[in-house]
């Protein structure tokens, strides 16, 4: 069986965790947090970096953080997992969903901008904040959302969790990484991600008030370490030093990860493109990192592919309906949706774990021509 994606732990992993176990630092203090904190911090060129227990805590905090809740109206990406729109939900807000746009699969944002400008000449309700998802690795265009920034003073919170790595190479954000141009940026680090912990996440921001906020809320509001005192609900969403020992070692193997990953997409370009399929997005002005190599089928007909393909030993999945689609979202207000849909209809990821063999990738591409033929 050719699985989907598994983590690729062939670094220090082992002796980091042992040295967790030998020092007794298994729980969420430990000096690998706080090292796991700083080396990414560097890594993606934020001044601050809080590690949390999951990459939806950190959002949870993250859009609390930025003004979400009771009354305040968030727009966020409707071709996403469920997990963006359920960290908006923790926080009482109301969710507008936006569709995608065909070239990056990400949201449409000169759609919600024009949208939004509408909506402020004619004296109606705006958004109060961005939650801009960065989906399967590639990063979102995001010049209309800093005019809209700049035009109505609307935060934008980053949902970086697929996208660890993924740049800008033209425009305002040109040299950037993904998470770094809002005012606070989210990633995960589950099991299937670029990097892993096993479970885990990270809040980024340059704003100390809001680096150190995340600390406390994260830590359950407590205001000492000596004292049980607690000045506001906050959360047990702290990142273990067993799990940061993890993300540590990840993080030195960074570099060959990515270029493990651009070599596999560009395998799978040369292998799939005489074949009656799209490849994923991968626009001039960005630096994708192909976290879960995807495709789209021009006929839809993805279930039968993947029935076909598990046959031959090659486990893929369908992507994720667009939020409208899921019972908890299917009344939210949306705008557009054709996109997001016709995404879901036709979209297919194949087997995308680090260090796949070139074999392996080339069967995958031979079984796939097959039932498309």
């Amino acid at each position: 069986m050719i699985p989907l994606i598994i983590p690729a732990l062939f670094g220090r992993e082992a002796a980091y965790l042992r040295q967790c176990v030998e020092t007794n630092y298994v729980s969420s203090a430990g000096p690998f947090v706080t090292r796991f904190e700083q080396v990414f911090a560097d890594r993606t060129g934020s001044r601050h970096a809080v590690a949390c227990s999951s990459g939806t805590a950190a959002l949870h905090v993250a859009l609390q953080l930025a003004g979400a809740g009771p009354g305040v109206l968030v727009a966020v990406s409707d071709f996403t997992f469920i997990a963006s729109a359920n960290a908006i939900s923790y926080t009482g807000a109301d969710l507008l969903l936006v569709d995608s746009e065909p070239v990056t699969w990400n949201m449409n944002t000169e759609l919600l901008h024009d949208e939004i400008s509408r909506r402020a000449r004619l004296g109606e309700r705006i958004p109060g904040l961005i939650e801009v998802v960065h989906v399967l690795g590639h990063p979102a265009d995001m010049e209309p959302l800093l005019a809209i920034r700049e035009e109505y003073g609307i935060g934008i919170v980053e949902d970086a969790a697929e996208s660890f790595a993924a740049s800008w190479l033209e425009g305002r954000c040109r040299g950037r990484q993904v998470g770094t141009v809002g005012e606070i940026g989210c990633f995960s680090f589950n099991g299937n991600k670029l990097i892993t912990t096993g479970g885990g996440g990270m809040l980024v921001s340059d704003s100390p008030e809001h680096a150190t906020a995340a600390r406390h809320l994260t830590n359950q509001a407590k205001k000492s370490d000596h004292e049980y005192q607690h000045d506001v609900v906050g959360y047990n969403y702290r990142l273990s030093n067993i799990a940061a020992a993890l993300g540590v070692a990840q993080l030195e193997n960074l570099d060959d990860i990515l270029r493990k990953k651009r070599d596999q997409a560009d395998l799978y370009a040369e292998e799939l493109r005489p074949l009656p399929v799209t490849l994923p997005p991968n626009a001039s002005w960005a630096t994708p990192t192909f976290w879960l190599y995807s495709i789209l089928l021009d006929e839809a007909r993805p279930d039968h592919v993947i029935a076909q393909l598990l046959d031959a030993q090659i486990q893929t999945r369908r992507l994720w309906p667009p939020l409208h689609r899921q019972a908890p979202y299917a009344s939210t207000e949306r705008l557009g949706g054709g996109v997001a849909d016709d995404i879901y209809a036709r979209g297919l990821s194949l087997p995308s774990t680090t260090g796949l063999s070139t074999d392996d990738q080339r069967r995958v591409a031979t079984e796939l021509q097959k039932i498309l033929s």
